[in-house]
């Protein structure tokens, strides 16, 4: 009895030295998190809707970077909240996509997400290859455009092994782009003479971030608005595919560098590669559409899961030195304007196209 009592206390000293080493960290990334929700409310309450508090909380860690960077009590909290915490937030987001929504939304949104995504991700390789961009931060460009803002750019960003200098690009020309947009896109719908219907599923597919698309939706109209959201949780449920495709290629060019090496013998453990936590986020899909999780608990854990994502983008802010940040010059923002300004002519190009604009409906 007297050795295993011994293993209990070696396991629990280990479990105290871990929150003791990973707590100055997260709690100050929870701190930061806390500030940027607040700031957020009081943005709704003067009705206002320019700056996601994921984005807020972000540069709130970078100018807190600037002032007292990372040490070694913090370093490991603060990592740990980037990577480990993000993950855990994006399965807990799942419960957020009730996959009916899907059909609800009907083919017509599809097709034309179909083609915005054939945009972000093809054009938008083009656009940062002839900038100059490192793939890595191109994509994540590319993926929060094409498919929802931040939560695209936190699930991709681990499977690719994105730094989060590169995180701080993808969010910072997403978020440029959407505050123009809630201001802009308004009022461009009116001057079209769009319904309800079409400024819905337009602002749904070229609106990044949930907050924007919420804000834009409903700026024109409230069946705009519902429209807009239910488009945009369609959206999300791009994430699976996307990041799946990312981790092959990310095990192909691992693959390539080693045989570039002339090191046969080395090979990539897909376990360490495979992007286990989008199963996760699967899986809380799965078990919100079909009514295992009652819609309250859908709720609680969807707050749950946009705080501790906020929480994970104060510590990348907190990680990111703001002076690194702007050596790279006006690109990332270029590539970040040009890809959303393509998103939004073909979106709604594809709407006249498919009769949806100006005055159709999607019933």
């Amino acid at each position: 009895m007297k050795p295993q009592k011994r293993k209990n206390d070696t396991l629990e000293e280990i479990l105290m030295k871990t929150v003791t080493k990973l707590l100055p960290g997260c709690a100050i990334a929870l701190v930061l998190a806390a500030i940027a929700k607040g700031l957020e409310s009081w943005e709704a309450s003067a009705g206002l809707h320019l700056i996601g508090a994921s984005v807020i909380a972000m540069f709130i860690g970078m100018i807190v970077n600037r002032f007292y960077a990372p040490n070694e009590k913090t370093r490991p909290g603060i990592k740990f909240t980037s990577k480990k915490i993000l993950k855990f937030a994006i399965i807990l987001l799942g419960a957020s996509l009730n996959i009916t929504t899907v059909l609800t939304v009907g083919k017509f949104s599809l097709t034309v997400m179909l083609f915005t995504l054939a945009t972000c991700f093809g054009l938008g390789y083009v656009i940062g290859k002839a900038l100059g961009l490192d793939w890595k931060t191109s994509s994540l460009i590319n993926a929060g455009t094409g498919i929802c803002g931040g939560s695209a750019i936190a699930a991709i960003a681990p499977v690719i092994e994105a730094t989060d200098m590169d995180i701080a690009y993808g969010m910072s020309a997403t978020f440029l782009f959407d505050t123009i947009m809630v201001v802009v896109f308004p009022l461009l719908g009116r001057a079209m003479g769009l319904s309800d219907a079409a400024f819905g599923l337009w602002a749904g597919t070229a609106v990044n971030d949930t907050s924007s698309v919420v804000a834009t939706g409903y700026a024109f109209s409230e069946g705009a608005g519902d429209f807009a959201t239910m488009v945009k949780l369609t959206r999300t449920l791009a994430i699976i595919p996307t990041v799946l495709v990312f981790a092959a290629i990310s095990i192909r060019l691992k693959q390539k560098a080693a045989a570039q090496s002339g090191d046969h013998g080395v090979k990539v453990n897909m376990k360490s590669v495979f992007p286990w936590f989008i199963l996760g986020f699967l899986a809380m899909s799965i078990l919100c559409s079909l009514g295992i999780i009652p819609v309250g608990l859908a709720a609680t854990l969807k707050s749950i899961s946009k705080f501790l994502m906020v929480a994970a983008l104060a510590a990348i802010g907190l990680n990111t030195s703001f002076a690194d940040l702007c050596k790279s010059g006006a690109k990332p923002m270029l590539h970040g304007f040009i890809i959303s300004l393509l998103v939004v002519l073909v979106a709604i190009g594809v709407e006249y196209m498919l009769g949806i604009a100006p005055y159709g409906t999607l019933v």
